[in-house]
């Protein structure tokens, strides 16, 4: 089979799949969304990412790595302190087919909370566990211009050291276009903009925006 003919089958369509295959129908896709949020708002896009990927028949878990940060400094600058998602354990990320990880900007990069969990994951890497499997990231800063592309790459090399298949958000999100109001929204992932005071809830567009990303690594993991 030609290069080209091999690129062709891998991005059929699932119906023209089902019509040529003659293996059982594929397992359901199993997608992790792993997040920190400090405020609430990369857990709203957390949460309309899973929606998504749900939409596609996927399996989707919600999950959070752990604070760091000690309690009584959680509650002077107004963490979101309550537990509304299961804390992940880094050995069960190689149950899943896709892994979507969010975080908010620390100065232009991934906070440490993040980072400290991707630490944990040399046994993994080792092992070369999550090569091949589908990645994407998702962010929040509090301005239009706080880091939202740097964040992303900064969570994005965790994938990519982990030999991961990392897709963005494609502008086929006519949402990316728009010029009318001030939205997150990004080729290297979806985001949101929390403002100076975090008193910006996650817009329509940028929720969609979520939800489209969602949809899109579980489909890309289905074929």
């Amino acid at each position: 089979m030609s290069f080209l003919s091999s690129l062709r089958q891998f991005f059929s369509s699932p119906k023209e799949a089902a019509s040529t295959s003659t293996h059982a129908p594929p397992k359901q896709i199993r997608v992790l969304v792993l997040y920190y949020s400090s405020y609430g708002h990369t857990e709203t896009i957390a949460h309309a990412i899973a929606e998504g990927a749900r939409s596609t028949g996927a399996h989707v878990a919600i999950k959070q790595v752990p604070e760091l940060v000690p309690e009584e400094t959680a509650r002077e600058n107004h963490f979101k302190t309550d537990q509304s998602a299961p804390i992940a354990q880094p050995d069960e990320l190689a149950d899943y087919d896709a892994i979507i990880i969010g975080a908010p900007t620390r100065f232009g990069r991934q906070p440490a909370q993040m980072a400290n969990f991707w630490d944990r994951t040399g046994t993994l890497w080792l092992k070369g566990a999550l090569i091949g499997k589908i990645g994407a990231v998702f962010t929040s800063t509090a301005t239009q211009h706080g880091g939202q592309e740097m964040t992303l790459y900064s969570l994005m090399s965790n994938l990519l050291h982990h030999g991961m298949v990392v897709t963005g958000l494609p502008y086929s999100f006519q949402g990316q276009l728009q010029l009318e109001t001030v939205a997150g929204g990004t080729p290297y992932g979806a985001s949101t903009i929390a403002g100076g005071d975090g008193s910006r809830t996650p817009s329509d567009i940028e929720k969609d925006g979520a939800r489209f990303l969602g949809s899109h690594v579980a489909l890309f993991a289905q074929k």
